[in-house]
Parts: C-alpha cells; structure tokens; sequence
C-alpha cells in the first residue's frame, strides 16, 4: 500500500494575505507542519500542492516533493475536491493524507495515530474532527439535550463532532470514483467514514489575524512550559503591584535611579563604592525590551515583600553581603558570588541579613507583575 501525505497550500488567502508563509515566533507558518511531518514514519512520499514555485525551496529543505496545483484549482471559487482530485489523477497512490498548514501544533502522533486508523479499519475515509461534550444547537434546536429535562453534566453529554479538517485521509480509488459518480468527496460520499478525535492544542487552526495572535501566545507558553510550575492560592490577602518605583519605596528604599539607563559602557563598581553603605539605595543599569538590569543595596534586616512573579523568570547575582533567601518557606543563605535563579510562579522573599549591606543584581524586566502574598 503507497501512502502519500499532502500539504496542501494555496498563495491566495484573502482574510490574512499569504498566511501560509506568514511568520509566527520568527518561521513561516507552512514550517510548523514540515518538521513534524518530517518525523513521522509513515508516507512513502510527501508532497507540498501550492500552487507558488517559491514553496518549492521549502519542500526541498524537508526532502519533500512539489506539486505545482493549475492555476484554476487556485482561486477562492477553487474546491478541496477540485485540487485533490487533480492531485490523485496525476500521482500514483493508494491513500493520501491531507494536512493543513494552518495547524501548527498537531505532533508526530496525530499524524501516525491518524493514518494507523484509517489502515487498521479499513476505511475509505476518515475525518478529524474536535468532539465537543457540552450543549449544542442546530438551527435553534437541541442537538444533545432536551430543553424541558435539566441540564445533565457535560460529562456525561453525547459529543458532537467538530470537523478539525486539520487531517483529512482518502483512499485514492474511493475518492475518484466518489467524484465520478456523486461531484464530491471530501466527506466520504459512498464509502466506509470514519472519524478521527483531535485534542488539545491540535485543534487550533490558524484562519484570521485573532488565530496568529492566539498562536503566537501559545509559543511563548511553550516556550517556558518547563518553568511553568503551577502554585495554588492558599488564604489570606493576595494582590498584584506592576510599578517598580513604588515597590521599591514600599520595600524600604527610598533612593531610587531608574531613568539613567543603557549607556553603553558603565563601570557598576564605580557606582557601588559612589553609593552610601548606611543606607538602602538602587540604580537601575539596563532597560530594554527583553529585560532589566537594576543593582540593589539594602542594609541588614531589610528587604522585600514576600511574592512571587506569575509570567517571567528573573535571577540575581549576589555582588556583596550575604541574603536570607526564604523559596517556598525555605531558607537559606547567598552570599557575594552566588547566582539565584528563580522560576516563575515561585513564592520567595529576600532579606539582607549580617553585618553589613548586601548588594545584588537583580535581572528581570521593568513591567514584571509581583503578586504579593
């Protein structure tokens, strides 16, 4: 049995101009489904159907094929029926797998898990599809619960099925003669269907400009999903404070720099011994977009409130003294030449303790949330 995958990728999108190359967390969005294609061990062949040569460079990187689509299966009026049709008329094959572009997070095995179901149970087609367990309406009427009968818990609700089209699999032959002898296919038509559940952020599919902007807050989360511990509101008074200048204030230090920032050479030393040794003061270094640089100095006994940051790490490189660092209630000591590290989402609170100021580099950014506790 010869298995071909498809990308299908047409240049012509109107809500968000040539989306499939569009970039989302600095790759074309086409990029997202190439690499994990790429890992699956699965198709014979992949092909990406477009019907611009400048997909071509791309297919080339991963390996792949190109087909180059006619232009008259290009346009807006242009059907899956229509493209795929005149891909199967001109590539040999027994089943194809269609995989949209615009679902960059469906992993190696949805795709494997996929087409291992559609081979296993012999179907002629089958769909993905995002199965929604809650109430639904179809032209104003219940679809899954009854209005005169109390709403049962969504648990235990028939599901409705969503299509995802995320994946879409045909046997080649089913599929022509579905076109043949109905005009149609992409649901099955006369055929055994079947229907693929798709969970989680697989379901995504990038449409609009609201869909790039989701998809891009969901990179970012990714990004930093093994620092993300989760932490657990547990009594007591609990509120946000974002502006430094008045955290530092309510933190007991009352002289401040935070302006004189970014010069491109400073000596921090010549500002440390500039600085008095009796009395708390801070001078912020760097200000940029990706982060902050301020040195801290507190005398013993002083420090912070007790909080915790809910979406940035920060670290601290401790220049002199000695802190009492208290993590999650527990406490220990930090002393000059030490770095800390801290997770978001992490409760701590720092207070200088010995005989004399301690100083350290805090490394964060300015807009940090702090959520005291």
């Amino acid at each position: 049995m010869k298995v071909i995958g498809m990308i299908p990728a047409r240049m012509g999108s109107k809500r968000v101009p040539k989306k499939n190359i569009r970039l989302l967390n600095g790759r074309p969005l086409i990029d997202y489904i190439l690499e994990t294609v790429s890992k699956a061990d699965i198709f014979d062949e992949i092909y990406i159907n477009s019907e611009d040569q400048v997909l071509s460079d791309l297919a080339s990187a991963y390996g792949f094929k190109f087909y180059k689509r006619p232009d008259e299966f290009s346009t807006d009026e242009s059907t899956n029926d229509e493209f795929a049709q005149n891909f199967l008329e001109n590539i040999d094959c027994d089943t194809l797998i269609q995989m949209l572009p615009t679902s960059p997070f469906i992993t190696v095995d949805d795709i494997e898990s996929f087409v291992n179901k559609m081979i296993e149970e012999d179907l002629d087609t089958l769909i993905s599809v995002d199965e929604k367990q809650i109430g639904c309406v179809y032209k104003d009427e219940p679809i899954n619960f009854q209005r005169s009968l109390p709403n049962p818990p969504s648990q235990t609700m028939e599901p409705i099925k969503v299509y995802t089209t995320a994946l879409m699999g045909w046997k080649a032959k089913n599929f022509l003669n579905n076109m043949k002898e109905l005009g149609s296919a992409y649901h099955g038509g006369q055929g055994n269907i079947g229907f693929y559940p798709m969970t989680g952020l697989s379901t995504v599919d990038i449409d609009t400009e609201d869909d790039f902007i989701l998809a891009e807050a969901i990179m970012s989360s990714l990004s930093n999903r093994k620092a993300n511990q989760p932490s657990y509101y547990e009594g007591g008074s609990i509120h946000s404070e974002v502006d430094v200048p008045s955290i530092l204030v309510k933190d007991g230090i009352v002289n401040n720099d935070l302006h004189d920032v970014n010069h491109e050479l400073v000596c921090v030393k010549r500002i440390i011994e500039d600085n008095p040794k009796d009395v708390s003061w801070s001078k912020r270094i760097i200000d940029s977009d990706s982060n902050s640089m301020t040195v801290i100095s507190q005398i013993p006994g002083e420090g912070n409130r007790r909080h915790y940051h809910p979406d940035w790490n920060e670290w601290w490189y401790i220049y002199e003294g000695q802190w009492e660092w208290e993590i999650e209630g527990e406490k220990k000591i930090v002393k000059e030449g030490d770095i800390v590290y801290m997770q978001k989402n992490r409760v701590h609170k720092i207070t200088a303790v010995g005989e004399s100021r301690a100083v350290r580099f805090a490394v964060s950014r300015s807009d940090v949330a702090h959520i005291y506790v």
